[in-house]
């Protein structure tokens, strides 16, 4: 076939290069149409552009005319993709100047997995002290991820949660008490409530908002609090709740049992609770029996295994944090309907937040002291 030039603007003398033919699969080409617009670095994106022109049947003329390449790097290219395929289109010649960093890479994250740093200014000042080279503050983000280093939020352990003992208690009931309870509540055979209660003061919760400048919110007293003691239904996510201005003490529990048993389930009641003083005393315990619920206490230290924490923890952030109740009515009615929501406007964030997939650290890191 004879390509003519004088149309396409292409140099007459570079039509002797010599046609290199390719046989492309059907993903192939699906894969050069996707990484021609998605990779990360324009030049492959060039590349694949190539070859995907290729596979559509242009000819090399048009296809350097439209790619605005030569000839010879048109026939790089092509030569390149029939030796490394797709992968060896992404690979870049031009490596730059290696960081005298990377000499001590394994030294470096080895200190670092055990002492982490708070700042890229201390990662700076530790990296300059180990290795006697200073880099400036992007280089040495650029290093730490190099060494697989990502800046990630801080979790925290409750309590002695830490000890292996406690661990391994925490473990043990997870096993022989929570998941079975749990399984039977899924095969609708019981019914289990985790129970907590949450004390809302009415006072400033800061947060974070998108500003133009720093926001400040007016702070309140803080001398009026709304308490509520719930029991969350482990399947349906239902709340069953007892509320006050004062205190939350055993009359409270005893006051919420009793709505628990009015619900009058022809299947058995399990009740997962801390072991605060309120819920364990000789009133509560003696009450339960009256009605018929079995309490069932958490080992100390393992709120994680509480559910209904996340629940207490979504409504502080969807209705307290950086936001200002002017008086004390607004505020509890804010709160209350937040959790009148749960099962309406809240559920679709509420059904993966309160799965029953519990937090075990066991193969943690702890933070040396």
């Amino acid at each position: 076939m004879v390509e003519r030039f004088g149309t396409l603007g292409v140099s007459p003398h570079l039509s002797s290069t010599p046609m290199i033919k390719i046989d492309f699969t059907a993903e192939e080409i699906q894969q050069l149409n996707y990484e021609r617009y998605h990779h990360p670095h324009p030049r492959v994106q060039r590349r694949m552009e190539v070859l995907y022109l290729k596979s559509q049947g242009l000819s090399h003329t048009q296809i350097c005319q439209l790619c605005q390449i030569s000839r010879p790097t048109l026939a790089k290219t092509l030569r390149q993709y029939q030796q490394g395929g797709i992968e060896g289109l992404k690979t870049l010649e031009y490596k730059g100047q290696p960081s005298l960093l990377n000499a001590h890479s394994d030294s470096v994250r080895a200190y670092f997995e055990q002492h982490p740093p708070r700042t890229s200014a201390e990662a700076q000042a530790v990296i300059e002290q180990l290795t006697g080279i200073k880099r400036s503050p992007t280089q040495i983000k650029a290093f730490l991820k190099r060494i697989g280093c990502r800046y990630r939020k801080v979790g925290y352990v409750p309590g002695k949660s830490s000890l292996p003992e406690k661990i391994e208690e925490q473990e043990q009931f997870r096993h022989t008490r929570l998941e079975p309870l749990l399984e039977e509540a899924q095969r609708q055979e019981r019914l289990v409530f985790f129970v907590d209660a949450a004390h809302f003061v009415h006072r400033a919760y800061l947060g974070f908002v998108w500003c133009i400048t720093r926001i400040f919110i007016p702070s309140p007293s803080g001398r009026q609090r709304f308490n509520v003691l719930g029991a969350l239904d482990a399947i349906t996510k239902d709340l069953v709740s007892v509320t006050n201005h004062t205190y939350i003490n055993s009359h409270s529990m005893c006051l919420l049992l009793a709505k628990l048993a009015l619900l009058d389930p022809v299947i058995p009641i399990s009740v997962i609770l801390d072991n605060a003083r309120y819920q364990k005393c000789q009133l509560v315990t003696d009450f339960a029996e009256i009605v018929d619920i079995e309490l069932v206490y958490l080992p100390s230290y393992s709120r994680h295994l509480n559910l209904i924490e996340r629940l207490w923890r979504f409504v502080r952030k969807e209705c307290l944090y950086s936001k200002y109740y002017a008086d004390f009515p607004a505020f509890k009615g804010a709160i209350q309907q937040c959790i009148d929501q749960c099962n309406g406007e809240h559920k679709a964030k509420l059904t993966t937040l309160l799965s029953l997939k519990f937090q075990s650290f066991k193969k943690v890191n702890i933070l040396a002291a």
